[in-house]
């Protein structure tokens, strides 16, 4: 392989008939869509975009970029890519800490993984090698003492990680996650369920630090230039004063709800008014932070670990992130720090989504307002009953059997879709549509399903980066979104953290990679270009997937039709229509698919 930068080695794991073959990577997919998510949707659509997401024949990918486990900044993500059993769009869902890292030191770009065990497994992942192995042991275990048992069994647990599903993911939860050592999720999509269909308990990695080396000396360069901007004075990243670094995610609480962005009580308002603050980042920080961890290769450090008291039991996990405080939070009218806490770890154990989870209470509450529900009734609020319900999700039990299936089928179940916060079967994140414009057009555009990570506009919008906008304007919004669609396309194909956007720009994202790989006069237009080609490559498999269906981007009619009655978004809907028809003119799409000229254009087809 010419390219610089990369292990030049996939494991491609067939567990029907228990084999593993080794294989370099395809250069000119490499050269095309980098790697991480934009090559695992390759993988995947090259394995066909009409499988069964649940069944043997669905590819799931573990990849990394060619940034990843480097001494690039943010560099420790990894990215699993599959068809997702939420959606049925492709899917890729990211997660930080070490696993990504030691997945290249043991010399991997990505793990293919097909077929079906006969019997629960697991995959070792050392030395360039992989072998297959019976979980049998810990299949019916928690995320958390699948962890413990690998550690016992492989010791040195400072070289060694493991991501694994819980209940959830065996149970076929639509929602269920990848965990990567205790707490850190790759949540969306339904990852974990796939690895759950396939009978796939853990991926165990170890590995002691081996740094990919770089085509070109002047990567130190680039590489300083990028830390340079993350270090900087009065940055949102700055270590230890920035407000990323000194609150984590939970920092957008107490704005967004200010502001009138944040949906609560199941999206029927837009704020949690004073109720925000005991959810909130500096609540967090004053009464129950305890540690300050970080992932591979980052100085800013926004996990934050909390130790609370909940229901007589004390516990100590990492973090009360915003979205999920967010969903277990206002969403479902609670203002339960510990039970807030309490419940994301629980979704951690069961390894499920907890921005998903949040949602399914929070639908199934308002389900239960109006007297549609014959089981079991469910009060906003009532964190007990939360805590209890979350359990009978991941193991299906009860009306749990239904929550497990994700925001879209519950509402159509109880026969009111139309109490479904979600796009293409995903709920949404924690930015309402009214009082944030530009994530409305994201969530209706988005590849996934509704998602906040695709195109981050509230960063633009709450004033995060250096491009801001007014948080109401809706018509600057598609020039916005698209470019930021498109340059995180191409940074979650390094591997690099979505919040390193904050700082970094593509001119950096060019000279890191282009030193890396060693590839000459590659310019930020190149990293715009790679990144639409990337979002179009997506967007070309869910129409092979799903037909016209790919293309249709909408939200639920309360954010179209009704009015926010809150301070700061008070009288505002979504213009969703006004925004669509700019947004597909820039894309140079026709009914919200790439027309085969555009496809050409980025040589996606020949």
């Amino acid at each position: 392989m010419a390219l610089g930068g990369y292990a030049n080695k996939l494991a491609r794991v067939n567990l029907t008939n228990r084999t593993v073959t080794y294989e370099p990577i395809n250069e000119e997919w490499a050269r095309k869509y980098i790697g991480g998510r934009g090559l695992g949707v390759r993988y995947v659509l090259e394995n066909g975009p009409k499988v069964d997401p649940l069944g043997p024949d669905n590819l799931l990918c573990f990849m990394n970029g060619p940034l990843t486990g480097s001494r690039a900044n943010m560099s420790g993500r990894m990215a699993i890519v599959t068809k997702s059993p939420l959606t049925g769009t492709v899917t890729d869902s990211h997660h930080g800490g070490w696993s990504a890292a030691r997945l290249r030191w043991a010399g991997f770009d990505g793990l293919l993984i097909e077929g079906k065990a006969s019997s629960p497994v697991y995959l070792y992942v050392e030395n360039g090698q992989v072998t297959i192995e019976d979980a049998s042991d810990v299949w019916g275990k928690g995320v958390h003492e699948t962890i413990r048992t690998m550690q016992e069994r492989y010791g040195d647990e400072k070289n060694l990680s493991v991501i694994a599903i819980g209940q959830g993911g065996e149970n076929l939860v639509r929602f269920a996650s990848w965990i990567n050592e205790d707490d850190r999720a790759s949540g969306r999509g339904g990852t974990g369920a796939v690895g759950g269909s396939k009978l796939l308990k853990a991926i165990v990695i170890k590995s002691k630090t081996n740094w990919p080396q770089p085509a070109s000396d002047e990567f130190d360069v680039a590489r300083k230039n990028a830390l340079g901007v993350i270090m900087a004075e009065g940055s949102f990243t700055e270590p230890r004063k920035g407000g990323l670094s000194v609150y984590g995610t939970n920092i957008l609480t107490n704005i967004t709800s200010g502001i009138g962005g944040m949906p609560t009580y199941n999206s029927k308002l837009t704020s949690f008014g004073e109720r925000a603050e005991t959810l909130s980042a500096e609540y967090v920080n004053e009464h129950y932070l305890v540690n300050n961890p970080t992932c591979h290769a980052c100085p800013v450090a926004c996990k934050k670990e909390v130790e609370v008291e909940y229901m007589g039991q004390k516990l100590r996990m990492e973090s009360v992130e915003y979205e999920p405080a967010w969903s277990f939070g206002a969403h479902c009218g609670n203002d339960n720090l510990p039970a807030v806490a309490w419940m994301i770890d629980q979704c951690n154990d069961l390894g499920i989504d907890a921005i998903e989870m949040g949602n399914c209470l929070a639908t199934y509450m308002e389900i239960c307002e109006n007297g549609w529900s014959t089981y079991e009734h469910l009060e906003w609020g009532d964190h007990e009953k939360m805590v209890e319900l979350v359990e009978k999700t991941g193991l299906r039990q009860g009306v749990g059997d239904i929550l497990a299936e994700g925001v879209r089928r519950i509402a159509e179940h109880f026969g009111h879709p139309e109490v479904g916060m979600h796009v293409r079967g995903q709920s949404i994140p924690a930015y309402d549509p009214r009082g944030l414009k530009g994530m409305g057009l994201g969530y209706a555009t988005s590849n996934r399903g509704a998602c906040h990570l695709r195109g981050y506009s509230p960063a633009s919008e709450l004033g995060v980066i250096g491009w801001k906008t007014d948080p109401l304007d809706w018509e600057t919004k598609p020039e916005l979104l698209k470019v930021l669609q498109d340059l995180h396309a191409f940074s979650d194909s390094l591997d690099l953290c979505k919040f390193s956007a904050f700082v970094e720009d593509a001119d950096l994202y060019a000279q890191q990679y282009a030193t890396m790989v060693g590839i000459d006069n590659f310019t930020a237009d190149d990293v715009l270009k790679t990144g639409e080609r990337i979002w179009n490559l997506e967007r070309y498999y869910n129409y092979l997937a799903l037909g016209e269906e790919a293309g249709a981007d909408t939200l639920p009619r309360r954010f179209l039709e009704e009015p926010s009655t809150m301070k700061g978004s008070e009288g505002h809907v979504c213009e969703l229509d006004k925004m669509l028809p700019l947004y597909y003119e820039l894309r140079g799409w026709k009914n919200g698919l790439p027309t085969e000229e555009k496809l050409r254009e980025l040589e996606i087809i020949a």
